[in-house]
């Protein structure tokens, strides 16, 4: 096993991937160590660009590309959480590559895993896919359709309604047909 050189964090025989690896992410430390002075025309943190694996927010899954060094952790796609109305976090899960439906409906079903405990709504800006994918998968009729309603937020709705007939009528946060799963008043799916 080969020893670190003093001060770095690589053998002799990575010495030129630490150097690289330090140029890359010196704008980032500095950043970090003096963010009291950061001056107007410099990026900011928030649009510096990200290494590794990235994709847009609904984009498909991409392949995961190989690590060149080990110097930093590893980065997580999101975290995403569940939230009682109150704002109360009640449970939490790390998506590695992806926010896809196919995992937000498996997160959903390891802590909604009685019907007793499955929500009226979930509210999520994906809700058209997470249903689309829930019907598709077969969950829907197994698990969903009799207790909980996928509804968007408002913001995304009012993106998106116009392009999507599924979206406009089982995804609306405040339908005009008075359906309302909560309060025993139904619609057929």
């Amino acid at each position: 096993m080969n020893e670190k050189i003093r001060g770095t964090q690589a053998c002799v025989q990575h010495q030129e991937q630490w150097k690289k690896h330090v140029q890359q992410h010196k704008r980032l430390v500095h950043f970090l160590d003096f963010a009291d002075v950061f001056q107007p025309m410099e990026t900011p943190i928030w649009r510096m660009p990200v290494e590794g694996n990235t994709q847009p927010h609904d984009g498909p899954e991409q392949e995961e590309r190989p690590k060149e060094n080990y110097f930093t952790p590893s980065r997580f796609y999101c975290i995403e959480t569940i939230c009682t109305p109150c704002r109360v976090v009640i449970a939490w899960a790390k998506f590695a590559r992806s926010e896809s439906p196919t995992n937000i409906l498996a997160f959903l079903e390891s802590i909604f895993s009685t019907e007793d405990a499955q929500p009226s709504y979930v509210c999520i800006d994906k809700a058209c896919a997470v249903l689309r994918t829930a019907v598709r998968n077969g969950s829907w009729e197994r698990i969903w359709k009799h207790t909980t309603c996928f509804i968007v937020d408002s913001y995304y709705y009012i993106n998106h309604r116009a392009t999507d007939g599924l979206c406009q009528k089982w995804c609306n946060p405040a339908p005009l047909d008075g359906f309302c799963p909560k309060f025993g008043h139904s619609r057929e799916r």
